[in-house]
């Protein structure tokens, strides 16, 4: 069982409030901080993700955690006629929404503010369901997957993003190192939140990756579970069926 990790360690706001303030407030410079402390390897890693879904050629895809939209928008070139985007932040699905108006993509995505631990939609209602570097800010991660598993149509796939701890060295040294310390400091700068950072550091080393991600999907249901890591091991894409 990994530890609870919170945006703000005072707080008596639960997780999931926290975690919608915290993308409330750096809503604005997410996506330029995300390049820079990727160093760009997050918008490859999202071309990796579409392209799996776009494989099962989905009539309809949900994206959870969406943010500011870049895989909801990116899940234009698969085809889909209906394409979702879900998050518990406004400050985050207003930028999306920008965005999606600046690319005339309105009519094919609809960006809405939600639960991931209890969304809005019937059973079997999606094709595909993604989730990028949001599962590891579920205040209930079992809920959260139980809920994607409920909504996911039969033989739907479900594609997760997310980051891991590489294993070898010395990618394992330089990734303790950079997220350790490069990443707060880069937050601190250029974030209106100084907690933001620490906390997306903190939660990611505290996530169960590999196989103990594995294990959780299989557990609430989901078959065919494979992980694919990226980059050394820094990331990770993980693919389930229903």
């Amino acid at each position: 069982m990994s530890k609870k990790v919170t945006p703000y360690k005072d707080s008596k706001l639960t997780k999931k409030r926290q975690v919608e303030q915290m993308f409330d407030t750096i809503s604005e410079n997410y996506d330029g901080l995300n390049r820079v402390i990727s160093l760009g390897s997050d918008v490859k890693w999202r071309k990796k993700v579409v392209a799996l879904v776009a494989e099962t050629n989905p009539e309809s895809i949900l994206d959870i955690a969406t943010g500011t939209g870049d895989l909801a928008i990116q899940m234009t070139g698969t085809g889909a006629k209906r394409i979702v985007g879900l998050d518990l932040s406004e400050g985050m699905l207003k930028v999306g929404r920008k965005k999606i108006a600046k690319r005339d993509l309105g009519s094919k995505i609809e960006m809405i503010q939600g639960d991931s631990e209890n969304l809005p939609f019937e059973d079997n209602t999606f094709d595909a369901i993604t989730v990028a570097f949001g599962v590891r800010n579920f205040e209930n991660l079992e809920k959260g997957l139980e809920e994607i598993k409920r909504v996911l149509s039969p033989g739907g796939i479900f594609v997760v993003l997310e980051t891991s701890v590489p294993t070898k060295f010395p990618f394992k040294q330089g990734y303790h190192f950079y997220s350790g310390y490069i990443l707060p400091i880069i937050g601190k700068l250029f974030s209106k939140d100084k907690n933001a950072y620490s906390y997306l550091s903190e939660s990611a080393a505290n996530f169960p990756y590999g196989v103990a991600f594995n294990n959780i999907l299989e557990k609430i249901g989901f078959i065919n579970v494979k992980d694919l890591p990226q980059t050394f091991g820094v990331s990770t894409i993980y693919i389930a069926s229903k």
